[in-house]
């Protein structure tokens, strides 16, 4: 069997970025998933995604605003 050179890591973490973006509503289950798989580099990633939703909603979420303050 060949070895595959990825990282199963950064890929998961990519999957659930690009579905948490896209989604307008996107699972708080997905969110806990890519803030467990979270290194120090894509903090300000995760938290730049998470705030452009919170400012293109006319009522954002509290729990994402609550989200967001807790990454600090």
């Amino acid at each position: 069997m060949a070895s595959l050179n990825i990282d199963v890591r950064q890929e998961m973490l990519a999957l659930l970025l690009q579905k948490i973006q896209e989604d307008e509503y996107p699972s708080t289950t997905m969110m806990d998933l890519a803030e467990k798989l979270l290194g120090r580099e894509e903090l300000a990633i995760y938290a730049a995604v998470l705030m452009e939703k919170i400012k293109a909603d006319e009522y954002p979420s509290i729990p994402l605003m609550q989200r967001v303050l807790g990454l600090l």
